[in-house]
């Protein structure tokens, strides 16, 4: 299979890493990526046209972002100039205009590819502008995090983004197929252990190629699941805690309890608890959830929240990963309102529409004869005074005309607090009609 790798009958090349040895040495052999590669895809067009964009990859490790990038400068003939923003500075930056300038003098384009762009600080970014402007260099950066949060827009502006997929089931095994072609043999896995080094890869095609290679080292001759993983390492799961991972999850999470969906919203607290997030962060969230998406349709479900913080803080971890565990399906299985956040958002609203109003006189103390005089707390019906408890006296500003802000659901405890406003509102009216009538 010597079209699957460029040093093909050298000596040295079983000291390779597979997954150098599988680096594809034309387009078309690249898995994983038909949505960018096939035919109308927007690589394919670019290809076809004979010219090529200045582009950011955007895409998980183990994508493919380097390959693909390294055999678009074979396919259009560009020089492939490679730097990493993490160990690159300044002078490597200008050291690679310089050398873009004289090749663009000879005749010949170059391909910058720049790894981990997103580590470039802003000023840094902006030093590409001129050179890509003015046709010096066709950039193509590789990121992990997304573009929007970490790369200039003006340099957004002048590059395509491309969504660069994890690697599914379906590429991981046409790589296993690649790798049992040039090693001459299958590897020694039961279907079974093949089903878990798949799901340990989690995406990431380097990785699965590396721990393939470890199994091919392992001497054994045959392993199954259980022994697999004493062979090889298990992959850190793919989250960052103060990147976009971390947003991510917690929007699932987040999300996942509003949709009353316990299974789902279990499995993302436990991606986040698996990616070393501190069940503090989770605990505090679903506080905030219980009181803006349940509310009053469960008044306990903020008891249970705090509780579950509480019982963290007290227990730490593991042990009171379950109280938090707990927490999330009580707040899954809960009954839904955000009547009490909109509520508080219109209130808040009115609240500068209308300005400084002065409560109406007839709710405020009068502790002073002067007070008194002026009108304080005059009329006031103190409502235990009232036959059913209620006065039906309005209470906003005699600016103002009466809103309402607060519309509780069909749902839970908030059932029975509309049957209570409904009441309350019925009572008022007739109130103010008798008042009407006198």
């Amino acid at each position: 299979m010597s079209n699957l790798f460029e040093a093909a009958g050298d000596p040295l090349e079983s000291d390779r890493p597979l997954a150098d040895r599988l680096r594809p040495s034309r387009l078309d052999e690249v898995v994983g990526q038909d949505h960018l590669l096939k035919k109308d895809a927007p690589l394919k067009r670019m290809l076809d046209a004979g010219w090529l964009a200045s582009i950011i990859f955007w895409g998980p490790p183990g994508s493919g972002k380097t390959t693909i990038a390294r055999l678009l400068a074979k396919e259009v003939g560009m020089h492939f100039e490679q730097i990493s923003a993490v160990f690159s500075g300044v002078a490597d930056l200008r050291k690679a205009f310089e050398a873009a300038k004289l090749r663009r003098q000879d005749g010949r384009k170059t391909l910058l590819f720049v790894d981990e762009i997103h580590r470039f600080n802003r000023s840094q970014q902006d030093g590409f502008l001129p050179f890509v402007e003015d046709g010096t260099i066709t950039l193509v950066g590789a990121t992990t995090e997304n573009p929007s949060f970490e790369l200039n827009g003006a340099l957004l502006s002048r590059c395509q983004v491309l969504v660069l997929n994890r690697h599914d089931e379906a590429s991981l095994r046409t790589l296993m197929a690649r790798a049992t072609e040039l090693e001459g043999r299958p590897a020694p896995l039961d279907e079974e252990a093949k089903t878990a080094l798949v799901q340990l890869a989690d995406g990431d095609g380097r990785f699965f190629l590396n721990m393939l290679e470890a199994v091919y080292h392992s001497g054994e001759d045959m392993l199954d699941a259980g022994r697999l993983t004493e062979v090889i390492t298990k992959r850190a799961p793919a989250y960052d805690k103060d990147r976009e991972g971390h947003y991510n999850l917690i929007s699932a999470l987040h999300k996942s309890l509003r949709g009353s969906d316990v299974d789902a919203a279990l499995y993302w607290f436990s991606r986040m608890i698996d990616g070393g997030e501190n069940p503090l962060y989770i605990a505090r969230r679903l506080v905030r959830f219980a009181v803006e998406d349940i509310g009053l349709a469960d008044p306990n479900a903020l008891v249970q929240a705090n509780a579950a913080k509480d019982a963290y803080e007290f227990l730490g971890s593991p042990e009171g990963d379950l109280a938090v565990a707990q927490s999330v399906i009580y707040l899954a299985t809960a009954p839904k309102s955000n009547a009490a956040y909109r509520a508080f958002g219109q209130a808040k609203t009115a609240a500068k529409k209308h300005g400084s109003h002065m409560p109406p006189k007839h709710i405020l103390n009068a502790p002073t004869k002067m007070m008194k005089d002026m009108g304080y707390g005059a009329g006031y019906d103190y409502d235990h005074n009232a036959e059913d408890g209620f006065s039906g006296q309005s209470y906003f500003p005699d600016e103002m005309k009466r809103e309402q802000y607060y519309s509780p659901v069909e749902r839970g405890f908030e059932r029975d607090i509309k049957k209570r406003l409904e009441y309350w509102a019925r009572l008022r009216a007739e109130k103010q009609a008798g008042k009407t009538d006198k």
